[in-house]
């Protein structure tokens, strides 16, 4: 849609300095109410550039910091009036019902990042706003206040902890005296350069700090820039994201660091960021009924289309909000910012701002942060032209997250779900996709039985919609955050490897002991094994789904299930997992399948509760329709007969056998009706000659039947004895077989 501007050429005395121009512009509402709202572009030109010296000798020059006696707890502003109050909604229609087996995706390094006692870190604030991204060579993460950059083949400490205002070491300004954080760090994918971001408040002007590498290595010099926005305009939150024709921005704006006023989506000028050259900011500042909004950020190899505007989304009442970005850095008033576009998404109540979040072994609840979108807004477009945008919030029920397609088209919701394979709660998440269609998911996990801890979860394109597979650990938390402090997060990244498109890298903070001012974090990666796979081998099952027996409690019934590699290369099997009342009792397959060769894997079904029990059975491996799956469905019987099959052998037509006792055992924990025992089949050959069971057993207790065989006529005589119940399953059973002889 068009949109006019009138240029104001309005200069206040606060901005003359930075030479801003603001530019009157109204912005059309497309998609939603079809109401206007009226917003205005600022174009704000820099402070000062200049080129750094390379990292290790600003790490030189730079003086020691004056560290505070005591580390800081950082505040975090709402947008909204904050509150812990128990969130209520209706019921999640996208909260996943299925649990899938562990996460099909094969763990590579997993190592310390900066915390408390690693590195010679010096902890000065919390919480940490954990964030990082991995470039050509390097891992750099960058926490509350200082930043480290990582081999990221062997994981080894290439540099720092460096102060994150180090980076403007000579530079001048609030940028070089103040160590303020927020910061974010991203790998121009584009360009192969670092982009590395963080505010200056402590002093005015209220001053955003970005520094843009030279080179791919992260050691090197960087192209350095300061942009204010006044005296008055806090601007809290930063959010950054790498796009063709821009690094564009968001942030929650404050008047004075108090009133809330808005988001406000920018635009730095990327291209001449990256030539070192005079750069400037559009923005448009939105209305206070707009926060926290997310931009889109890149990955993979495909650009989008010359011209095709970048993305920021946040959420509403049980919708999500698209807005499209055109920014003209040569004729700003050409600039446009558009929308929303509302979509509606599954009901949902959003996780309390404030402490919400239980620990064990103490009454400190943890900050959840559920009012805003969780970093980063990750774009993926495939070869077939398909865009991809992929966001996550936190939830009452859980992590909510979304895949949103054609977003420069008909916006839609392709896909949505929320995760919670258990009571724990799981917070603070981030979410990407590799060049597969394959999504990693990291989070924050905690309880009143979970010390604070990091996992991750995925899905590969061929899984069911709005479904993510079992979680993994990443490290487990050994404490809780305690001495008042509830802030947590702000933030983590999973952010995915440019080398091979593939490899998902996650950084996320956790407790290793029970104390104040004492976090971790970790850095971890991991694959999907059929990212970006033509091997040639493909899996076969022999089935698809598998019935077992009915099974009493406790007890163990197995089928079987052949793999066959019916490609033309080896099949790698990476894992074999189950879920549910299942587990492998055997394999065959070992590591490796040769094209035309196959295996047995053996699973067994112990029920441990009655009625039916569902599992499932993956394979993950290297074929191109890995996993591979099987449904598993058996029932848990508490009613258990033993023997379950009595042969009487040969007896006269007209005597009858001596009898045989069949004890009828309660497994389970409740008292189980007996209904009803009968003799099925041939029943005038087999008569019950004593019963000491009532119309009930209690848990734990057994009572016995005395059978005899009586034949009438010669040959095989078959019967079943039934003893029905409400234990699960109806009806237990044992087979009777004799054989009536003619003297």
């Amino acid at each position: 849609m068009t949109r006019r501007f009138t240029t104001a050429f309005c200069f206040s005395a606060a901005l003359l300095p930075l030479f801003s121009f603001v530019f009157s512009a109204l912005a059309f509402a497309q998609g939603g109410s079809g109401a206007s709202n009226e917003s205005t572009v600022r174009v704000i030109r820099e402070e000062k550039h200049d080129v750094s010296a390379p990292l290790a000798e600003l790490d030189q020059m730079t003086p020691a910091q004056p560290h505070r006696f005591s580390p800081r707890l950082l505040k975090i502003l709402p947008t909204a009036p904050a509150s812990n109050q128990p969130e209520y909604a209706a019921p999640d229609l996208a909260l996943q019902a299925v649990a899938l087996p562990p996460v099909a995706a094969n763990p590579g390094l997993n190592i310390a990042g900066l915390g408390q006692g690693h590195y010679g870190f010096l902890l000065e604030y919390s919480p940490p706003d954990t964030n990082g991204a991995v470039g050509a060579t390097q891992y750099v993460q960058w926490v509350n206040a200082e930043f480290a950059v990582f081999d990221k083949a062997t994981g080894a400490l290439v540099a720092g902890p460096t102060e994150g205002n180090a980076l403007w070491h000579g530079f001048g300004g609030g940028c070089e005296t103040n160590n303020d954080g927020d910061p974010i760090v991203q790998y121009d994918k584009i360009a192969d350069r670092w982009v590395l971001t963080q505010f200056s408040i402590s002093t005015l002007p209220y001053t955003q700090c970005v520094a843009v590498s030279t080179t791919s290595d992260a050691t090197g010099t960087y192209n350095r820039y300061a942009f204010s926005f006044g005296d008055s305009d806090y601007s809290d939150y930063p959010k950054l994201g790498v796009w063709p024709d821009a690094y564009y921005m968001s942030f929650n704006v404050f008047l004075d660091g108090s009133n809330f006023i808005g988001a406000n989506a920018c635009a730095l000028d990327r291209n001449a960021m990256i030539a070192g050259n005079n750069a400037t900011i559009i923005c448009f500042q939105q209305e206070s009924s707009v926060a926290s909004l997310l931009p889109s950020d890149m990955d993979g190899t495909i650009t989008p289309a010359a011209g095709e505007p970048a993305f920021f989304m946040n959420f509403g009442k049980n919708v999500l909000q698209l807005w499209a970005f055109h920014v003209d850095f040569t004729t700003p008033a050409n600039s446009t910012f558009t929308g929303p576009t509302v979509l509606p998404v599954a009901n949902f109540a959003a996780k309390c701002f404030r402490s919400c979040v239980a620990q064990p072994g103490t009454t400190q609840l943890l900050d959840a942060l559920g009012d805003r979108p969780m970093y980063r807004l990750a774009y993926r477009q495939f070869p077939n032209g398909v865009e991809s945008l992929v966001f996550n919030h936190s939830i009452s029920t859980g992590v909510r997250w979304y895949e949103v397609r054609s977003p420069n088209g008909t916006p839609t919701v392709f896909q949505q779900g929320t995760f919670s394979p258990d009571p724990n709660t799981r917070w603070i998440g981030s979410i990407a996709m590799d060049q597969s269609g394959d999504m990693a998911l990291g989070y924050s996990v905690s309880s009143k039985s979970v010390y604070p801890s990091i996992y991750f979860t995925g899905r590969v394109a061929a899984d069911t919609l709005g479904s993510m597979e079992g979680e993994q650990l990443i490290i487990s938390g050994s404490g809780s955050q305690t001495g008042g402090q509830d802030r947590w997060g702000d933030y983590s990244a999973m952010t995915v490897d440019p080398a091979d498109d593939c490899t998902f890298w996650y950084t996320q903070e956790y407790i290793p002991s029970t104390g104040s001012f004492n976090w971790n974090t970790r850095i971890a990666n991991f694959i999907f094994p059929n990212c970006g796979a033509s091997s040639g081998a493909t899996a076969a099952l022999s089935a698809t789904k598998l019935t077992f027996p009915k099974t009493p409690i406790g007890q163990t019934t197995s089928l079987p299930v052949t793999l066959t590699n019916t490609g033309t290369a080896t099949l790698d099997l990476s894992n074999v997992a189950t879920t549910g009342d299942y587990a492998v009792q055997s394999n065959t397959c070992g590591a490796q399948v040769l094209a035309g060769n196959n295996c047995a894997i053996t699973i067994a079904f112990t029920p441990i509760t009655k009625s039916t029990r569902t599992g499932i059975l993956q394979l993950a491996d290297n074929a191109a329709n890995n996993p591979q799956r099987v449904t598993l469905t058996g029932t848990g019987m508490s009613i258990a007969l033993s023997p379950t099959a009595l042969n009487f052998g040969s007896e006269p037509v007209g005597q009858t056998t001596a009898p045989q006792t069949v004890t009828v055992s309660n497994v389970s924990a409740a008292s189980v009706n007996i209904t009803g025992i009968t003799i099925g089949g041939e029943p005038a050959d087999y008569t019950i000659s004593a019963n000491t069971c009532g119309s009930s057993l209690a848990g734990g207790t057994s009572c016995s039947l005395n059978v005899s065989f009586n034949p009438s006529k010669k040959g095989t005589r078959n019967g079943k004895l039934n003893v029905a119940n409400n234990g699960g399953g109806s009806i237990a059973t044992a087979t009777l077989t004799g054989t009536g002889t003619v003297n």
